[in-house]
């Protein structure tokens, strides 16, 4: 990384549709100026889930900047540098990973999937507001750290401890 080019986070999810979405929003809005946020799946849905777009929308967020994309965007010539890559999802942790220019840091923060809920909208949306909850406490205890003076294995063990925090999966 070099002086003023900031911290490039991509969070993981399989499906891009639900918690990695809400991760890359909450990063790109509270870490505005200090990191950039991507979000990406192994075997994304193709869509966000309504439910996600909901509360993004109800939180302010332009929703039409959000869409559900393949990892293999990130490890393609010519794709952004990641610093870090959160995954959100046991499914994803799993996986092996593309190889992403700059070889991130890689941590799990772990979530229940919000778009498993399959009752009324009502509870989707509860279910979502939940996840944007914890992610939203993750993201706040991760931007206070200094990121960009740890080294890799502070970066990993930081990350992976914020990744324990409640609600973790």
């Amino acid at each position: 990384m070099t002086a003023g080019e900031g911290l490039n986070i991509l969070v993981l999810c399989t499906g891009n549709s639900a918690r990695s979405i809400l991760g890359e929003a909450i990063i790109a809005r509270k870490g505005a100026g200090r990191v950039r946020a991507y979000s990406a799946g192994s075997q994304p849905k193709g869509v966000p889930h309504p439910g996600a777009l909901r509360l993004l929308a109800r939180e302010g967020y332009d929703i039409a900047a959000f869409r559900s994309k393949s990892w293999d965007e990130f490890a393609a010539p010519g794709a952004p540098r990641i610093d870090i890559a959160i995954t959100v999802c046991a499914n994803a942790a799993g996986e092996a990973c593309p190889l992403f220019t700059g070889a991130p840091v890689r941590a799990h923060w772990g979530l229940p999937d919000p778009a498993d809920v399959a009752c009324d909208e009502a509870a989707v949306d509860a279910a979502f507001a939940e996840t944007y909850r914890l992610l939203d406490m993750r993201v706040r205890a991760m931007l206070a750290l200094p990121l960009e003076t740890m080294t890799p294995a502070e970066r990993r063990a930081a990350l992976n401890a914020i990744g324990a925090m409640e609600g973790a999966a």
